[in-house]
């Protein structure tokens, strides 16, 4: 049986759908299971059970402060190990990632994946295409971002999910491999374009100062998020691989128009 952490976040659930597609057996698991999900508290080695897991699909927990987030990992392969888990694949940060905010939790657990004495494969996913359209900032003039004229090897979610899938579906044909699972070089200038309006680049401390205002943010966010802008600006994640399309064996979905589209949604007045 495979089990797919964070099962009501948007990347595992992605990947049940496409097993579930794929007619592979999954279960989700979630700290708020829905109807049908396993409840994984990563907090609480005594409460989780993972018995009967043969492939555990560990969709990573960043959404806290790095010593949070490896604390509940550990806890987590703790558990795979004690109930017999056989295969751990870990969703990671792309290679070229080692300058952002939040690299360090990923390759901390990639270690803490490799000493768990369980057979491993890693899939260093690439920031999604979804995100950097996100970032975006709508103006009455077009949009605007602290991403200058860099490109990002964005990559659609989806794509991710069906990799994920794939190798969870095939585990052993995929022990003790690491991919690097990116998709084609975009700019906010090509998603802008797309849109048939303006870019327009602010200031890397313009946008940090923004984010330290935002009241909505958590207080490990602003520098994740300045750590992401500062490493497109500068094209330290432009990089690229065949192992996406290779694992796939399809063309990749257009991370332009997944961008786009995203930004599109968030235009004021567009819902």
């Amino acid at each position: 049986m495979i089990m797919v952490t964070g099962a009501n976040g948007q990347l595992a659930s992605l990947t049940l759908q496409d097993l579930a597609d794929r007619k592979v057996p999954a279960l989700g698991g979630s700290r708020t299971p829905a109807d049908g999900q396993c409840h994984l508290d990563f907090d609480d080695l005594t409460s989780l059970d993972l018995t009967g897991v043969s492939t555990l699909v560990l969709v990573s927990a960043g959404y806290a402060e790095d010593d949070k987030v490896i604390a509940r990992h550990r806890t987590l392969l703790d558990a795979a190990v004690r109930d017999g888990i056989v295969h751990v694949i870990y969703t990671s940060l792309t290679g070229s990632g080692e300058h952002l905010g939040f690299a360090l939790a990923h390759r901390a657990t990639e270690d803490l994946v490799k000493a768990s004495g369980l057979a491993w494969t890693i899939l260093r996913n690439g920031l999604y295409a979804e995100l950097f359209g996100a970032l975006l900032t709508w103006t009455p003039d077009g949009v605007e971002s602290a991403f200058g004229d860099g490109a990002l090897s964005a990559v659609a979610r989806a794509d991710l999910a069906a990799a994920a899938a794939i190798v969870a579906s095939h585990p052993t044909a995929h022990a003790g491999k690491t991919y690097e699972l990116v998709g084609d070089p975009i700019t906010a200038g090509d998603v802008a374009e797309r849109l048939n309006v303006a870019h327009q680049t602010i200031g890397l401390s313009e946008y940090r100062a923004r984010l330290l205002a935002d009241d909505a943010l958590l207080p490990f966010q602003p520098p994740m998020l300045a750590s992401i802008a500062t490493s497109v600006r500068h094209g330290i994640l432009s990089n690229s691989s065949p192992d996406l399309e290779m694992l796939l064996d399809r063309p990749l979905a257009d991370a332009l128009a997944v961008a786009a589209s995203t930004a599109a949604a968030m235009r004021p007045g567009a819902r």
